[in-house]
C-alpha cells in the first residue's frame, strides 16, 4: 500500500511532466494535490481494510463473528468461576440460620464471589456448602481450595467461610485468534454428516460444552460415542440430554449415537518450589497451588497429564523462582473419553 507521501511525490512529479513545470509547496495547486493525495491514501487504506474483513484467515472483530456464523460457529462469551462456599457457626442454633443468596465473600486479593441461592444451616449443625461464582467473568475467579476467606458483610450467627474446592470454569471471552483457529479448523475437517467432525462440531456448538470427543463403532459397527465435558468438569443430566436430542435429529440413519459423560481419572500431584526473589515461600506455596489445580478443568478431556507441562505451568507463577514436580513420578496417558481430576496436591519446600 502506498504512504501519502508518495503518492503526493508522483502526483507533482506526474504535474510536472506533463505541464514542464515544477510545483512549489507554497502554491494554492500544491495544497489541493496534498489533499487529494490524502484521500486517495484513504482508499487505499479502505481497500486494504475490505480485503482483510473478506477472508477468515485476517478478518476481525464483528466480521470474523459473521464467517464463523457462515461455519456454524459462534464466538465464546467469558465465563464466571463456579465452585462451593461452606460457611461455619461458631456453636450450633437450636434453629435454622439463613445463608441468603447474593451473600458476598472474598479471597485475600479481594476476588468476590457470590452465592447462587438461599441456604440454610440446620438446626444443631455448624456448616452448610452453597453453590457460589465468582461476581466477575474471567480467569481470575479460578482461585485455590481455603483461599475464600472473608465475607463482605456476613449473615447472623455465621463466624466464617471457606471453599472446600478450586473454584473452576472462569474464562474470558474468546479472543479473535482462538475463535479463528476454531473457525479454520472447520475447512480442514469439513463435517459431512457422518465423520467424527461433523459429531465434534455439533456437541461444541453448545455454550456450556468445553471439550468433546468422538469414538466411532466403540460399542460394534454402527454406534456412535460423543464424550462431552463442562468447564467445571462433569456434565450435568441436563445437558447430556439436550445433546442427544440434538443429534437424534441429526444422526444418520440406522446408527445409534450415545452422549455420555468422561470417565474421571484421577490424579495426585506433588512439587517441590523454592520462591522467586522477592517473594516468600508461603506466597510460592500458594501461587503454586492455585496454578495447578486451575490447570484441572473440563477443557483437558483427553489430554495426558504430563510432567514437562505441569512443571512448566507452576514455574510460569511469578512467586516461584524455581520448582520440581515429585508426583505424578511419569507422565500419566489418558484414553479420550477420560478427563484428568485432580485428587489432591501438595506444595513442599524445596531442599
Amino acid at each position: 500500500m502506498k504512504e501519502m507521501e508518495e503518492l503526493y511525490r508522483e502526483m507533482l512529479a506526474e504535474f510536472q511532466r506533463l505541464t514542464g513545470t515544477a510545483m512549489t509547496g507554497e502554491s494554492d495547486l500544491a495544497v489541493r494535490l496534498y489533499a487529494v493525495a490524502a484521500q486517495v491514501h484513504a482508499l487505499y487504506v479502505q481497500s486494504d481494510w475490505v480485503t482483510r474483513q473478506c477472508f477468515p484467515q485476517t478478518a476481525t472483530g464483528e466480521w470474523l463473528d459473521q464467517h464463523a456464523q457462515l461455519r456454524g460457529v459462534e464466538r465464546r462469551e467469558a465465563a464466571a468461576a463456579e465452585g462451593i462456599i461452606r460457611f461455619f457457626l461458631a456453636a450450633a442454633a437450636e434453629t435454622g440460620v439463613l445463608i441468603p443468596a447474593g451473600t458476598v465473600c472474598m479471597t485475600a486479593g479481594l476476588i468476590r464471589f457470590e452465592t447462587l441461592e438461599d441456604a440454610t444451616v440446620p438446626a444443631g449443625s455448624l456448616q452448610v456448602d452453597v453453590p457460589a461464582r465468582a461476581v466477575e467473568t474471567g480467569s481470575g475467579g479460578n482461585v485455590g481450595a481455603e483461599t475464600v476467606t472473608m465475607m463482605a458483610l456476613p449473615p447472623v450467627g455465621v463466624s466464617r467461610c471457606s471453599n472446600p474446592q478450586t473454584f473452576t470454569g472462569g474464562s474470558a471471552a474468546e479472543t479473535d485468534e482462538e475463535l479463528r483457529a476454531r473457525v479454520l479448523e472447520t475447512f480442514r475437517r469439513m463435517p459431512n454428516g457422518a465423520n467424527a467432525a461433523f459429531y465434534e462440531q455439533g456437541a461444541m456448538s453448545f455454550e456450556e460444552v468445553a471439550a468433546a470427543a468422538v469414538l466411532p463403532r466403540s460399542r460394534g459397527v454402527g454406534t456412535v460415542d460423543v464424550v462431552i465435558s463442562t468447564r467445571q468438569g462433569l456434565p450435568g443430566e441436563d445437558l447430556l440430554e439436550e445433546v442427544r436430542a440434538y443429534f437424534q435429529l441429526r444422526r444418520e440413519i440406522a446408527v445409534d449415537v450415545q452422549v455420555k459423560a468422561p470417565t474421571p481419572r484421577e490424579v495426585a500431584v506433588s512439587v517441590q518450589v523454592a520462591p522467586a526473589q522477592g517473594y516468600s515461600m508461603e506466597e510460592a506455596k500458594a501461587g503454586a497451588k492455585t496454578a495447578v489445580e486451575s490447570w484441572f478443568d473440563g477443557t483437558r478431556l483427553g489430554q495426558s497429564v504430563l510432567r514437562a507441562e505441569l512443571s512448566g505451568r507452576v514455574f510460569s507463577v511469578p512467586a516461584v523462582g524455581n520448582c520440581t514436580v515429585t508426583a505424578p513420578q511419569a507422565d500419566v496417558v489418558l484414553q479420550p473419553q477420560e478427563l484428568p481430576r485432580l485428587s489432591g496436591v501438595t506444595v513442599e519446600e524445596m531442599p
